[in-house]
This record gives structure tokens, sequence and C-alpha cells, in this order.
């Protein structure tokens, strides 16, 4: 496929804002999004770049000039804009494009970045198999069948029953790197397909990799036949694996995009109130239904790179089957948001963990948490995202931490830094202490049972099994120490709460 190509699609309307003919002529690799300004090291040598020029602004006398830069360092074969944003290609682009002779097409509003997606993977997957006509392991008529049930962009369960029954070969699922199960010929052994096992990772018969491994334990797709297959049946799947690459690349492709999508909308979100105007139209360029209420979601793997830390986000958040945009945050980890009400989200997040931990070594942790179901506004939304960022570290890894549930005092502290914490006890209790360290009598014990009491002077003799002129002396001593008056129900809040921090 050349550049050119596109022109010739007169459903989708693609016209040429600028481009030399030998230009047109450039051979085309594949096609991702993005709307970062400096896309560069997310882009292969020969792709179609698609933007919709969220990242442009008339003021920035130099943005086009450094997306074009850009572009031709990655080598691109054509930049395709979409005149959704601005209406119309701005001019800046255009010179910018002629200036570092990078083709420039202009895909018109009404043409879904989707729809040009899926096109461009078509054709290259229809001059793929053109090309490997007759060298693939699949049988000529099998292929063209299946060949057709692409073309006509079949559900992945019934392409996978065809090519079962079409070739003899064993029950197979279709699944993504981390195990979610894409497609399913029949019912495995032991867990439905469906619901594949969510305590460990595919231990059956070997799997068949479709496609280029990902960058990511959960990238990629995987062929797993349900029971061992032989020789003859190992080059069938070999060969089914190859035809279904290029649905794997396109499927690659969009994810990236929808990231790299996101990624401007977190950062924007992320960025205060000055960019709120611009948060609010990349909002409205994300995908995501209109005028619905969003959750947000955080996640972080601590130890790895925030891409792996967004692609088992996005994993998690694909049970739900509903959209979402899932993404690098910019702190280390990732950030999500969807229209799926919070709860949903937590237990769908709950389920899904075990099975992505599966994937990580190292002694690796996925911890994740959730902000509040709020209105589709960039303030609502930014709180949300610091509840999100919050309750992740508020339950221990392993289970979802969830801003709905940070309820009381205890639950609140268990999200601030440890160091933290640590250094507010210390500086609260360090005489009571210290005290303790060279005497039979704990104080802090007596202070945590008068608090736990409700400083009821009775109760808490009881408890201890003191007088209670015992209970009031050590009381005296406490407040002579520490500088704090029992009465004040400040000095009695502040001490509680530091004998509810845990020391490091």
């Amino acid at each position: 496929m050349i550049v050119g190509d596109l022109l010739e699609l007169d459903d989708l309307h693609i016209e040429v804002a600028w481009a030399s003919p030998h230009l047109l002529d450039r051979e085309v690799t594949g096609v991702t999004s993005t709307d970062l300004q400096d896309p560069a090291r997310y882009l292969q040598r020969g792709e179609l770049v698609l933007s919709g020029l969220v990242w442009w602004r008339p003021d920035e006398g130099q943005g086009a000039m450094r997306f074009a830069n850009s572009l031709r360092t990655a080598e691109v074969a054509a930049l395709l804009a979409g005149e959704g944003t601005h209406g119309s290609v701005p001019p800046e682009l255009v010179e910018a494009c002629r200036r570092h002779g990078i083709p420039l097409l202009s895909v018109p509003a009404g043409t879904s970045f989707r729809s040009v997606t899926d096109r461009v993977y078509l054709r290259l997957w229809g001059d793929l198999q053109a090309h490997a006509e007759g060298q693939a392991a699949l049988p000529a008529a099998a292929r063209r069948a299946l060949t057709q049930l692409i073309r006509d962009q079949a559900a992945l369960d019934h392409l996978l029953e065809r090519a079962v029954a079409d070739l003899g070969l064993p029950g197979c699922s279709l699944t993504t790197g981390a195990g979610r199960v894409l497609a399913g010929s029949e019912p495995a052994a032991g867990p439905s397909p469906k619901l594949s096992a969510p305590s460990a990772r595919h231990t059956g018969p070997a799997s068949v990799p479709v496609g280029p491994p990902g960058e990511t334990p959960f990238d990629g797709w995987q062929l797993r036949p349900h029971s061992e297959p032989g020789p003859t049946a190992t080059a069938l799947l070999h060969g089914l694996a190859e035809l279904l690459t290029p649905l794997a690349t396109r499927e690659r492709a969009t994810a990236t995009a929808q990231r790299q999508t996101g990624t401007r909308l977190i950062e924007l979100l992320d960025s205060g109130s000055d960019t709120e105007a611009e948060a609010e139209r990349a909002l409205a360029l994300s995908g995501l239904p209109p005028h619905r209420r969003l959750t947000a979601v955080a996640a972080r793997i601590d130890g790895a790179p925030a891409t792996w830390t967004a692609a088992a986000l996005a994993e998690a958040l694909h049970e739900l089957d509903a959209p979402f945009v899932a993404a690098p945050d910019g702190r280390g980890g990732a950030a999500a948001l969807s229209p799926v009400p919070e709860a949903r989200i937590a237990q769908a997040l709950q389920s899904a963990l075990p099975r992505l931990e599966a994937g990580l070594t190292g002694g690796r942790r996925l911890r994740l948490g959730t902000g509040s179901t709020v209105d589709p506004h960039a303030g609502e939304l930014r709180s949300a995202l610091v509840q999100a960022r919050y309750a992740l570290d508020v339950e221990p890894p392993g289970t979802v931490g969830r801003c709905a549930r940070i309820t009381t005092l205890e639950t609140l502290l268990r999200g601030v830094p440890a160091e933290i914490t640590a250094d507010f006890r210390r500086r609260l209790l360090a005489p009571l202490i210290e005290h303790d360290r060279t005497n039979t009598v704990s104080l802090l014990d007596t202070l945590d049972a008068f608090l736990r009491h409700s400083a009821s002077w009775s109760r808490t003799a009881e408890a201890l099994h003191l007088h209670v002129n015992t209970v009031h002396y050590r009381i005296k001593r406490i407040e002579e120490l520490t500088g704090r008056s029992l009465l004040k129900l400040e000095d009695r809040l502040d001490l509680w709460a530091a004998l509810r921090c845990a020391p490091v």
C-alpha cells in the first residue's frame, strides 16, 4: 500500500492538503494516532500518523514546526490531520509539512479515525495475504474462506469457530498476553474460556503467538489450544496465527492511539484550571460518551514502567465491556476514566487483580484505587483523580483501594506516606515512647485505652484492671510529658491520630 491509495477510498473523503506526486508513492507499513506535540518516540518508520490536532494552538508559533520535525525524525509515511477540532487544517501546519517534506492529507470531521485505521489495516492485510498465498500452512480453500470472514469483519468467536471446524484443529481460545479471552471455539477443560483462571498464567499446551510480542506483559495475542496438538495441527495453528496477525496489529494500533489520546487528557486535567478549556475539548474528543458521569481510577506498579501500568489497567477495564480512557499519568503510574459506576469498577478491578499480578515478576505488585463517580467537567474529574491516587495507597497490595470507603480517621491515615505518619507519631509520642522503653508501666497503652473508652476514667480503670486513682495519676503524667491536655478535644484527636500512625 502507498499513501496515494488513501485518495481512492471515496467513502472516507480524504483529500490532499499538501504533497508532491513522488511523496504520495511512499510505502505504508501501519497507522497510529497521536495528539502529542512530540510523538517521535511512539512512531515507526513508514507509518501513517492520524492526529486530531488537539495539541495545536494558534498562539504557539513554533508548535506546528516542532510537530512536523518530530514526524520527519521518525520517517513516517504521511500525516492525516483531522478537521474536527479546528474546522480545517491550519495553514501553519501545511507550511511546516511542506518544509519538512511530510505528505499532509485532511480527514473531514465526519470521518472517524477508527474507520481510517480499519480500512488501512484491511488493505495492508490484503496485500500481505496476496503475497503469502501458497506459502503459509493453511490450505488455500480454508484461507480464502477465513480471509472473506475477516474482510466482512466477522466476530472473532465466529472466525475462530470456523477455523477450528474447517482445519480440524483442537478447540482453541484467542487471548491477550494477560490471559483475557477474546474468543473461544469451545469450552476448555476447567474454567469457561470467557472467565480464564485468575490465579495463574496459562499452564496447558504451548500457545502460539499472534503477531510480534508486546512491550508489556499484558500485550499481544495468543492462540491457546485446549488440548495438545499434533505436528499437523501445530503447523495449522501457526498458519492461523499468521492470518490473524494484521488483526492483532490493528488492535494494538487502536490501543496505542487511545492511550496517547488519554495521556493528553490526563495531562490537561492534572495541569489545573489554566487548561480547563483545553481539557474539556480533549474530553470531548476522547471517545468517552458525552454527558455521562465518569469514574476515575488510578494504578501503579512499583518498580515497573508506567506503560506496564497503563496496559494492566486497560486489561482490567476491558472486562466491563464499556468505553474507557487509560494512559500513563506522568507520575510513574496510570489513570483512567470510565462511565461505569464506581462500585462496578471496583468489583471488576478486584476480580482481575490476581490474573494481572500473575504476569508480574520480581515481586512486583499492582496497586489500584478508585475515586468518585462525577459529572464530566474538568474540575470534578481532577478532584476524582486525586481521590483515586490517594485511595490506591489506603489498602495493601491485593486489595483495591476505594475512596468511597475512606470513612474513618484510621483509613484516611493509611494513604498518607509512611515517612510522614511515622514522623508525626514520633513528634507527638516521643516522650511516652522513651518512658515506656525504661519502665514496666506503659503510658502508651494507658493513653490508648483512655481514648478508646471516650475519656471515661472508670471504664479505663476497668479495662486495665487498675484503681481509678492510678488512671488519674498516669493521665496526668501523660499530659506532663506530651504538653497536651486530655480535657481538650483537639489534643485528644491529635494523640489519637498519632497512636493510629504505625511506626516505620
